[in-house]
């Protein structure tokens, strides 16, 4: 069943951007935005604030830290 919004909770909206583009429903993070209405700098914003980091190389959110 397809998404029709980006879920608000920051962990659901991690988990679910990482698996749209883990599984190559969108070939980067700026398609999958814009596919929902949402400008990156937005998503990348709300994420940082609750502690995750976007990992351009991986394609995928991850928890700040998680590499150090």
């Amino acid at each position: 069943m397809p998404m029709d919004t980006l879920p608000k909770d920051p962990a659901i909206l991690v988990s679910s951007i990482n698996m749209l583009l883990r599984d190559d429903e969108f070939d980067n993070l700026e398609e999958l935005c814009y596919a929902f209405d949402r400008e990156p700098e937005e998503i990348t914003d709300f994420l940082r604030q609750n502690g995750y980091v976007y990992d351009n190389g991986q394609r995928q959110f991850r928890p700040e830290g998680y590499d150090a």
